[in-house]
């Protein structure tokens, strides 16, 4: 199995931290925040991708989906807040040839008065961990 999630997301964490200090951002869903701003990012699905399995059944590169929810309970701009750091990593994701999916506010159910956007995210990986636009 290809495995870059560490890689990606220590990128990605570094890179919104230093634009957000004091940013909570783990690599699990989380259902209740204990911090805010917080941000997930989960490597959702990892799949082969067929097309350049050999006939030996070596896995050449994986297709995979990453899954970013992105939390703010501000009393003010709250809404502003998630849309800025979704922003911040959007960029990175798509500067490493990620493709979004889709990027959408949803209700946060655990808690109403909680602003959470869901995004997410396609590659394909090499084994090498080259990152292909899908």
């Amino acid at each position: 199995m290809i495995d870059a999630e560490n890689e990606i997301f220590s990128e990605v964490a570094a890179a919104a931290r230093a634009k957000f200090p004091g940013l909570y951002m783990v690599g699990e869903y989380v259902k209740t925040p204990p911090e805010f701003p917080c941000v997930s990012l989960v490597e959702i699905d990892n799949a082969t991708f067929r097309n350049s399995m050999t006939n030996q059944l070596e896995e050449n590169h994986a297709a995979v989906t990453y899954e970013l929810n992105v939390y703010s309970n501000k009393k003010s701009g709250k809404k502003s807040e998630c849309k800025a750091i979704a922003a911040c990593i959007d960029e990175v994701l798509l500067r490493r040839n990620f493709t979004r999916m889709m990027l959408e506010p949803v209700p946060n159910e655990a808690d109403a008065t909680v602003y959470r956007m869901l995004g997410r995210y396609r590659a394909v990986i090499g084994k090498d961990h080259t990152i292909y636009r899908r």
